[in-house]
């Protein structure tokens, strides 16, 4: 079943998370047409590859087009019309950034499988909960509504500040009507009328230029609270947001509105300084005792540029966080000499800032960290923002070839530290600009979240231990000293982000059975998730009881294996993996004999083995586990195909294959015939020829199984075998003949 048949399943609740997510950006007609054919590129990789992006994007538009005459055959004009703007859409906003298109997809495929992940959880994790609150989605729906009510009240003001400007200018005209008439009769009645007249014009001007004033201070107030409160929440929000997303949780969207926002609240406060300008203006040309502006314009204009000056440094934001292209799903991990990219936004989204904000990069600025190593950054440094690089045309810029360099230091101080102290400092990427506006210069500075500065890739997996540690355990965007006494993580919270890292990674969460297996190893007892602190050590730097490594080796060997061997059978749930021994025996004892689970090792680094139960001639029930498998054997055998074709010998039998069902009940074929590499190779004598007169032959994987022997196997009993050979060896010898010559 694809993934988006899977999606389609869903209950109403996820349904609306995955709506979110499809935008004109990547409508949803085109992920629902062009399914399996979209689930079958490599977006991940073209999303850090512009030749192979390009050509995915060419692929992606031939598709449409053949959709399109499908439905033009058929005459449905809704669809018709649909697909033509989709057309128009990726040719015009992603052919100049075609990888964009690729990072969008991708972004799409990896929430939906964490989304079809938290569906198969019984409950939703805390941190996903806490990310959903209504209250937070209330407050963004509030910020929306008075941003837009304080836009309007600034161009009522402005309709206000004309109507006072026309009531001047006809007090100075009749005031100068008056004027030249007193040059001839001053003592005139008709003198006398125009006065009192003009006095009462002065007092309408005098209400009216405070009536203005107000209003202008209760904007001025409006979004003064706006900003102090529900907005910098908001802000704050979406950077926890991202924070959670970078380490495997939910894609963190709202940054969009969030610029909107920012930008109406810029647009609203250049308007009343408009509005203050022209007060000033008015001033000059009249002025009288008690007049309010002199008194209230100064102040008001000083709280508008302060406005200005905060609401403008808030604005500038990472938007992407720092992370190799070799690397997409490990973020805020660096290798030296290795170039990453990182993009920045500036949410005031303003026509005349286009291609005017230079951004200089620089790395661990105004700040000391844990160590000495000292890095700077090589390559393309500086560089302007603007509009068009983006496909949203937001104001923003996007470094791409930027690389650390490790400083040289005395001697004894780099290289010095052990592998799990340079996994543990944090270091800060730093961003600067200034932005020269209507007379107005402010400089911004924002930095990236803390990363983690590797120069042998072996270091990666500690390093991103760190990395999720830090972002799970604080929101505090520059504690670079954190690791110093890094504190203890709550084991719900710390499960569910152990579950994303299989949902984003390799394609499918960890449901709560397998949470339970890996809580047990973590603390070893059975314990509460909601009450239990997990120390840093005991994740990441102590050895797990009689092992020779620390869980997280453990667990990263695992993803690792998963990845590069056995993605498919995982992403369809046949692989149990995570269950104990006690455990597994426990499950497969009242089973049909032949039933077999597939767990991952707890005593080898990435291992995967399997164990079937059995029952003797006296019916007793027994358990025969192999030896695990690890990345070295699956790369010459797929290991479906060691499934399909393995064999054991018992004493006195001739090689058979004990595995029939997969737990609980799943015919072995049904599970896993789908990802065998080809069918089973006919048994065919030598005369049957072959290449160059060779016997075709397989490699099959045959266990000697004792009498009294349930333990592993070792890799010595696990004898390679062709079909040919295995028929030849069955018309010449005896069952026990056999058994004795591959002992």
């Amino acid at each position: 079943m694809s993934q988006w048949s899977q999606v389609q399943q869903l209950e109403i609740k996820f349904l609306e998370q995955v709506d979110q997510f499809y935008d004109d950006n990547f409508p949803m007609e085109i992920r629902h047409l062009l399914a399996q054919w979209i689930e079958s590129q490599d977006w991940e990789a073209a999303a850090n590859n512009e030749a192979m992006a390009m050509i995915l994007l060419q692929n992606l538009i031939i598709q449409v087009d053949e959709q399109l005459d499908r439905v033009s055959q058929e005459k449905n004009l809704l669809l018709i019309h649909n697909l033509k703007r989709v057309r128009k859409l990726l040719q015009g906003k992603y052919h100049g950034n075609p990888m964009h298109i690729a990072v969008i997809i991708s972004n799409c495929l990896r929430e939906e499988r964490r989304i079809l992940a938290a569906a198969s959880m019984p409950v939703q994790g805390p941190l996903e909960k806490s990310l959903q609150n209504s209250v937070v989605s209330e407050r963004q729906r509030n910020v929306e509504h008075k941003v837009s009510a304080i836009k309007n009240s600034a161009q009522m003001t402005d309709q206000d500040v004309k109507y006072l400007e026309d009531l001047q200018e006809e007090f100075d005209f009749r005031y100068k009507t008056v004027q030249s008439l007193e040059q001839n009769d001053k003592n005139s009645a008709l003198i006398k009328q125009e006065m009192l007249a003009l006095q009462a014009m002065l007092n309408t001007l005098d209400y009216k230029r405070k009536e203005v004033l107000s209003k202008i201070g209760r904007v001025i107030h409006e979004i003064d609270m706006l900003m102090s409160n529900m907005l910098t929440e908001e802000l704050l929000d979406w950077k926890r947001r991202q924070q959670i997303a970078c380490i495997g949780g939910p894609l963190h969207g709202g940054l969009d509105q969030l610029q909107n926002c920012f930008t109406l609240l810029a647009e609203s406060l250049f308007q009343v300084r408009r509005q203050l300008e022209k007060l000033d203006e008015l001033l000059t040309r009249l002025t009288y005792d008690g007049d309010p502006i002199p008194v209230q314009r100064p102040q008001l204009l000083e709280k508008v540029n302060f406005l200005l000056y905060n609401l403008f440094r808030n604005s500038f934001v990472v938007e992407r966080q720092p992370c190799m292209p070799t690397h997409p799903q490990r973020p805020m991990v660096l290798k030296t000499l290795i170039q990453f990219t990182v993009k920045l936004r500036l949410l005031i989204k303003l026509p005349e800032l286009n291609y005017q904000i230079r951004v200089k990069a620089t790395i661990d600025k105004n700040v000391s960290t844990v160590s000495n190593r000292r890095f700077v950054l090589c390559g393309t440094h500086v560089k302007a923002m603007n509009m068009d690089e983006s496909a949203n045309g937001s104001l923003s810029v996007e470094f791409r070839h930027l690389q650390p360099k490790e400083m040289k230091t005395s001697a004894g101080s780099k290289g010095n530290e052990g592998p799990h102290m340079v996994t543990e400092e944090l270091h800060s990427i730093s961003f600067d600009t200034q932005v020269c506006l209507y007379g107005l210069t402010i400089n911004l500075e924002t930095s990236s979240l803390p990363v983690v500065m590797i120069s042998n890739v072996s270091q990666l997996p500690n390093a991103w231990a760190s990395i999720i540690w830090y972002n799970l355990s604080t929101n505090d965007p520059q504690n670079l000293s954190f690791f110093n006494n890094p504190p203890a993580a709550t084991l719900s919270q710390l499960l569910e982000v152990l579950s994303w890292q299989f949902s984003s990674y390799v394609g499918r969460g960890l449901n709560s059975e397998q949470l339970n297996m890996l809580a047990e190893k973590l603390t070893g007892q059975v314990v509460s998730y909601n009450d239990y602190q997990l120390s840093w050590a005991k994740f990441c730097k102590e050895h797990l009881p009689g092992k020779s490594f620390t869980f997280w080796v453990w667990l990263e060997a695992i993803l690792d294996l998963i990845k590069k061997h056995i993605l498919p059978l995982w992403i369809d749930g046949y692989i149990m993996g995570f269950v104990s021994k006690e455990k597994e025996r426990i499950l497969l004892k009242d089973k049909t004999p032949g039933t077999f689970l597939l767990r991952f090792s707890e005593s080898n680094l990435g291992g995967i083995t399997f164990t079937w139960v059995d029952q003797l001639e006296n019916g007793d029930v027994t358990f025969h586990s192999v030896e695990p498998y690890n990345k070295g054997r699956l790369s010459a055998l797929p290991f479906a195909d060691i499934l399909r074709d393995y064999k054991v010998i018992m004493a006195d039998n001739v090689p058979e294959n004990p595995l029939k069902y997969l737990y609980p009940d799943i015919p072995k074929d049904k599970a896993f015939g789908k990802h065998y590499s080809c069918q089973p190779n006919e048994v065919s004598k030598p005369s049957d020829g072959g290449g160059k007169g060779y016997v075709p032959s397989v490699f099959i994987p045959v266990s000697k199984i004792l009498n009294d022997s349930t333990e592993p196997h070792s890799p010595s009993d696990l004898l390679p075998m062709s079909p040919s050979v295995y028929a030849v060896l069955r018309e010449h010898l005896s069952p026990t003949a056999i058994e004795t010559a591959v002992s």
